[in-house]
């Protein structure tokens, strides 16, 4: 068995303050034995009038890197600013997999972009204006397993979920920035259920708290297994929540329900 972590945090307007807390709680997963940490989406920070900086400076990424190399520690850096491969002036959300050698191993472009109205103090959410949407199903190989790579608005689309476990994954990742109102609403069933679905582990990091005057997340991070079982979960503070990933049990839970085998379309 192999243990993993989510880590929870507020992202504020300033990122070294958003490194600085980034940091030191994968210091604490590493020194608690995880051998895969998840960081939220839009860690560095949720301003997104420094998207276009920081996808154009390539310090972050080297940073990040140094972090896995140094800790020994596969991050899953939730999601980050990045440059758009086809020349489009907005940025993509961009989920990056360090191996613990520093060396960038996955990256899973966010597909279903938050375009929605909520209803809380921000009213409305149009990440297409600064995102460009990717288009490509990724997973990679981890210590812990056959990790699939979703982030955030992704989580209300089973059918990704479902193309990831088709194409092997035994763990999916959720970094997000879920909104109080709509994870209030909606977030733990939602994971609960794509595990089930999947048969998967979930492991789900969450940023938590208030961003700025308007802008509240939820919290919550969670790890969750292929039986739809909540392992571990934080309330909405700042953390860091670990658990076993057991690949015995997720085959013993296939082998017991063989959902795909009984899948008609």
């Amino acid at each position: 068995m192999k243990t993993v972590a989510v880590i929870q945090f507020s992202s504020q307007p300033q990122i070294e303050h958003n490194l600085a807390q980034a940091y030191g709680l994968l210091q604490q997963a590493a020194a608690q034995g995880a051998v895969l940490a998840l960081l939220p989406e839009m860690f560095l920070t949720l301003d997104g009038k420094q998207y276009n900086a920081i996808a154009a400076d390539p310090q972050y990424v080297r940073r990040l890197a140094g972090w896995a190399r140094e800790l020994k520690l596969w991050l899953v850096a939730g999601a980050v600013p990045m440059a758009c491969p086809d020349g489009d002036p907005r940025v993509r959300s961009a989920c990056l997999v360090f191996n613990n050698d520093g060396d960038q191993v996955a990256r899973y472009d966010k597909i279903h972009l938050f375009d929605v109205d909520v209803g809380d103090a921000h009213g409305s959410y149009r990440e297409s204006e600064r995102f460009a949407p990717g288009d490509e199903v990724v997973l990679v190989d981890t210590p812990a397993g056959r990790l699939g790579l979703v982030i955030c608005y992704d989580l209300r689309f089973p059918g990704l979920f479902q193309r990831l476990r088709d194409q092997g994954a035994e763990l999916i990742s959720v970094p997000a920035a879920f909104t109080h109102t709509t994870g209030e609403a909606h977030w733990q069933t939602l994971l609960r259920a794509r595990a089930i679905e999947t048969q998967c582990y979930v492991l789900a990091a969450n940023q938590c708290g208030w961003h700025d005057d308007k802008r509240r997340t939820f919290g919550h991070s969670q790890i969750i297994d292929p039986w739809g079982t909540v392992l571990t979960e934080l309330e909405e503070e700042m953390g860091v929540a670990l658990a076993q990933i057991d690949l015995q049990q997720l085959a013993d839970v296939r082998k017991k329900m063989p959902v795909t085998q009984h899948r008609r379309f």
